[in-house]
């Protein structure tokens, strides 16, 4: 393996340090000082930091050229970003059952042209969101499945992306990326191929709408 090679498997283990990289507010003769250890005990033997410093370099205009001209791109076509508040989140283990009581639930408030409701089944449970005057519909409705964990003061943020999304790699890491940053905590992701939502407590949704609406000025 060679000194560049080694410089950028370390690197693309640093998602944060990847980033800052490519917004060029990284000293890169103390970055490669610091990391010289780590590169000469992967590579087993002794390796000049010059050559560590080169390789951050062309690590750090490839990052850059890749966000620019592809992340950034998709970033600044995000369309509508619709907030919605007064949600709770539910969290039902599966069961046979489930589905049934899902089906009787949405036929009662089919046709109520207000209501907010999504869903997600993974393997061994699965998570009903709902506008948070329902609670009492669910609850009866699935009263007799296994409740993991309920929420409640939770807010919605949907982003309509563009349809290259689904071909460029990173944009969800940008996106969470960013949200880290500003100390959200996402409690639910819910997406479809060109459209992105993610739950939030309310008393985190103006930081997140404010961060997701400046990547479109990116």
């Amino acid at each position: 393996m060679t000194v560049a090679a080694a410089v950028s498997q370390y690197i693309k283990k640093k998602p944060y340090l990847s980033s800052a990289l490519s917004d060029g507010i990284i000293n890169l003769t103390s970055l490669a000082r610091h990391i010289q250890v780590d590169i000469e005990k992967n590579l087993r033997k002794p390796v000049n930091k010059g050559a560590i410093i080169m390789a951050l370099k062309r690590i750090q205009f490839e990052t850059e050229m890749n966000t620019s001209r592809k992340i950034v791109k998709v970033l600044r076509a995000i369309g509508d970003i619709t907030v919605r508040s007064n949600l709770t989140d539910y969290s039902f283990k599966i069961s046979d059952t489930l589905l049934d009581a899902q089906a009787r639930f949405l036929e009662e408030v089919k046709n109520d042209p207000n209501i907010f409701y999504t869903s997600s089944r993974g393997v061994t449970e699965s998570n009903i969101i709902v506008n948070s005057d329902l609670t009492s519909k669910i609850e009866t409705y699935f009263k007799r499945e296994i409740l993991i964990e309920k929420t409640d003061n939770l807010s919605s943020i949907s982003m309509k992306l563009p349809i290259e999304n689904v071909t460029v790699p990173g944009i969800y890491y940008f996106i969470f990326q960013r949200l880290s940053w500003e100390g959200v905590n996402i409690f639910e992701v819910i997406s479809t191929s060109n459209e992105f939502t993610i739950l939030v407590g309310e008393d985190y949704v103006n930081v997140a709408f404010k961060a997701i609406k400046e990547l479109k000025s990116l």
